[in-house]
Formats: structure tokens, C-alpha cells, sequence
């Protein structure tokens, strides 16, 4: 059975439980007599449905003055491209300005974009990398 609660899917499972309990004395435990311990309920259990976690491309932006071998060890190096795949990205982001690197949830596109400008910027090369929503 499937339950909305507020903007969460919930789904409801139910599991027979035996009550010791007397009815009208939820505290007692028939120790005094009276009731016959056979009461029987529904105990139901909540399991909230388990969200994916959004994804974010990252790519990387053509520009005049990073060259063409850096971009390349850029991708073998924060993206495990092999080499002729890394060579196909970079030709790909010269031709049409733009090309994604890679698909990946947000802290771990976060990451690689930082890793990407960083280098880019130690090395002295204006490189751009950003991430955008799949």
C-alpha cells in the first residue's frame, strides 16, 4: 500500500502483533486476570521510498590558449578517459565549443570541476569547466 506524506512516497507494510495488553488498561499485561492475551493488531511499519540522487554533466568550454595536449591529460586524468577517448572529447569541445567530460552526482561534479580549474590555473591556462543539471 503506497501512502503520500507531504512531497515523500511512503510505502506501508503491515505485520500481525499479538497484544498482551487488557482493552480500556494499555498498561497491563494481564497479570491481574481478566483478559485472555489474545488480542491481535496490525502493526504497520513506514519505509520511506529512497530518492536517486540528481545528476549534473560536466563540461568543458573551448578557448584560444589552453592547448590542445592539456586538455587531453585533463580527461585521462580527473575523468579516466583513455587516450583516444580523451583526444575525441577534446576535438569534440574544439569544434563545438563545448563537450561533456562526464555525468555524476552534484558533490562529485563539484569536485571535478574544482580539480579541473585548479590545475588549469596552476598551469596557467584560462580553461573553463562547469556543471550543469542532466
Amino acid at each position: 500500500m503506497a501512502h503520500k506524506n507531504g512531497n515523500k512516497d511512503i510505502k506501508l507494510t503491515g505485520m500481525p502483533v499479538q497484544s498482551n495488553s487488557t482493552p480500556g488498561n494499555p498498561n497491563n499485561d494481564d497479570r491481574q486476570g481478566g483478559g485472555d492475551g489474545g488480542d491481535v493488531g496490525i502493526v504497520t511499519k513506514i519505509k520511506p521510498k529512497t530518492k536517486k540522487p540528481s545528476l549534473y554533466k560536466v563540461l568543458l568550454l573551448n578557448d584560444d590558449y589552453t592547448p590542445m595536449e592539456f586538455v587531453v591529460h585533463v580527461l585521462q586524468r580527473f575523468f579516466n578517459k583513455d587516450i583516444n577517448e580523451a583526444t575525441e572529447i577534446m576535438l569534440h569541445v574544439h569544434q563545438n565549443g563545448v563537450g561533456i567530460c562526464g555525468v555524476f552526482t552534484f558533490e562529485v561534479a563539484e569536485t571535478k570541476v574544482t580539480q579541473v580549474i585548479d590545475l588549469a590555473r596552476q598551469h596557467q591556462h584560462p580553461l573553463q569547466c562547469t556543471m550543469e543539471k542532466e
